[in-house]
């Protein structure tokens, strides 16, 4: 779950917003195959039975630090498939298509590699058809302005890198007004991204100034920007 999400709008709300977004991004990969086999990588091992991964198979994520774990999630998956695409659960606003671009960028013989960008500097999504050494992994500063750039600098030795769109993510309140706009604009949304949609509609009064409204009190009763 985002902390800084949570940090923001408490913890109850980063909870549902966070089950939501991930029932949505699950869909987009279901509505994807037989191109993609979906399943879900957990943090936290303890909770590989929680029934909220029930409708996918589950891996644990290992442990360790961000990059430790994208490398293990990553080299367990490459065992299986030989192909393998990691995406966050932050940008419920994608669709299978990307998902498919994807798989196609990673068939064409120069690309070894995809990568989708998010705006704020990280990645929405990597694709690999071939081994990441785990320095590779280790080598960016996670959740800053250059990640992505950081990765790309690291994994460019080792091949060329297919792009994808860039989006947005959510990381924190200020990224749930442009998350209502995108899903708002889906030409075929989703049944999960269309229950997203009216959750983030219902606590936003149907207009993004109404995101004050997710931010917890504090005394003197006022709202503080995110």
């Amino acid at each position: 779950m985002k902390t800084r999400l949570a940090a923001s709008i408490g913890q109850r709300r980063a909870e549902q917003f966070h089950r939501r977004a991930a029932a949505a991004v699950a869909a987009v990969a279901r509505a994807a195959m037989p191109a993609v086999e979906p399943c879900w990588a957990v943090a936290e091992r303890d909770a590989l039975d929680d029934p909220m991964w029930h409708a996918l198979p589950t891996l644990w994520q290992g442990e360790g630090s961000l990059g430790a774990r994208l490398h293990h999630v990553c080299a367990s998956l490459q065992q299986r498939h030989g192909r393998v695409l990691l995406i966050g659960a932050d940008a419920p606003q994608i669709g299978a298509g990307l998902l498919r671009a994807a798989v196609d960028a990673l068939r064409a013989p120069v690309t070894p590699f995809v990568l989708g960008r998010a705006n704020d500097g990280g990645f929405w999504l990597f694709g690999t058809r071939q081994r990441v050494p785990e320095a590779v992994w280790l080598a960016p500063r996670y959740s800053c302005a250059d990640t992505a750039s950081m990765l790309i600098d690291a994994l460019s030795r080792h091949g060329a890198i297919a792009s994808l769109p860039m989006l947005d993510d959510v990381d924190d309140v200020d990224d749930l007004a442009s998350l209502v706009t995108e899903l708002k604009a889906l030409a075929e949304p989703l049944p999960e991204q269309r229950e997203l949609l009216a959750w983030l509609l219902d606590e936003c009064m149907d207009d993004p100034r109404g995101l004050e409204r997710l931010l917890p009190l504090r005394s003197g009763g006022s709202c503080p920007k995110g």
